[in-house]
């Protein structure tokens, strides 16, 4: 046979191989490790993923209609349910490492409870963390806190706003509270309980600093002590929300649409605009625990409501 016809035959056979191959490659759906860093002055902020869950957000928000919730979301190429990110954020000063909400633990199903995987991937361990900040005690934000009955930061003081601890740890509340409620304060208990016998929780009553840095501000509404906090830096500034907001899609726009998981909405609605006014005006960096994940960016004015302008991401910090 020719070299030439040789030659060809061997590419062609070459190339059949390799689209063969490609075809039989198996479908990989997995994320890379769910963490974001960046700086605020000297401190390192972490965003770490827990994971997302389908809310069916049409059902939830209020102060709307299903219909104009669809339109909404369809706007902006989405749909209900919605995938919803569930974040929190790991802040190192240098002298402190502190845990801003802990997410779900095994508390909301198989598509949440990473924090603790997504966290070692970032380069820490649950025993390295000094101090956890619960922005409030639903089961999403303290259910990481446990595994199993078991602590899972064995050196961290967990701090939460006094209001909060007494709606939710109250057994007088578990008991009058509706059958579909009982379950967000047995979460809270099973999940903070295992703290305070330990001797490694504590209360606050105002807006304070906590660590040198990082400081507790009031936004209640959607709990009764629902917390934000500060984190400050070399005048540089990012304010960790909470759940101050859950479908950016429609709650930028119209911030006076609430949830059903508020506990007083009329406050939450609220709260929400003080916040969004005071972020804007100051044009300091946000951290939410609902937004897509990382959740970080600022808040600028748009012709309706509020247009939330995510972080460029930079691979060196």
């Amino acid at each position: 046979m020719p070299l030439t016809i040789k030659w060809f035959l061997s590419v062609i056979t070459a190339l059949t191989m390799a689209s063969a191959a490609q075809a039989e490659a198996p479908l990989k759906k997995e994320q890379a490790p769910g963490y974001h860093r960046i700086m605020v002055g000297d401190f390192v902020v972490t965003a770490l993923s827990d994971g997302t869950v389908e809310l069916p957000v049409d059902d939830l928000l209020l102060n709307t209609t299903k219909k104009h919730v669809h339109e909404t979301l369809a706007e902006n190429f989405l749909s209900a349910p919605l995938a919803t990110s569930v974040n929190s954020y790991l802040i190192n000063t240098g002298e402190k490492l502190v845990l801003v909400d802990t997410g779900a633990g095994s508390l909301f199903g198989p598509t949440l409870g990473f924090l603790v995987e997504n966290m070692k991937a970032a380069g820490y361990t649950p025993d390295q963390v000094d101090e956890i900040f619960i922005t409030h005690m639903h089961p999403d934000h303290v259910g990481g806190l446990v595994s199993e009955g078991e602590i899972v930061f064995p050196n961290a003081t967990v701090r939460a706003h006094q209001q909060d601890a007494d709606y939710w740890l109250s057994e007088a509340n578990l008991e009058a509270a509706s059958e579909e409620a009982k379950g967000f304060f047995k979460g809270a208990m099973a999940s903070v309980n295992p703290y305070v016998k330990a001797g490694q929780f504590k209360t606050f009553k105002k807006n304070q600093e906590l660590v040198p840095g990082i400081s507790s501000v009031a936004a209640v509404g959607h709990t009764p002590g629902h917390s934000m906090y500060k984190v400050e830096s070399q005048g540089q500034t990012i304010m960790l929300w909470g759940d101050l907001i859950h479908v950016a899609a429609v709650q930028f726009p119209e911030p006076d649409i609430a949830i059903q998981f508020d506990v007083n909405s009329e406050t939450a609605v609220k709260t929400r605009a003080e916040v969004f006014a005071d972020a804007r005006e100051k044009g300091y960096l946000v951290g939410s625990s609902h937004l897509s994940f990382p959740g970080l960016g600022h808040l600028t004015g748009a012709e309706r409501g509020y247009e939330f302008i995510p972080v460029n991401y930079d691979s060196e910090l």
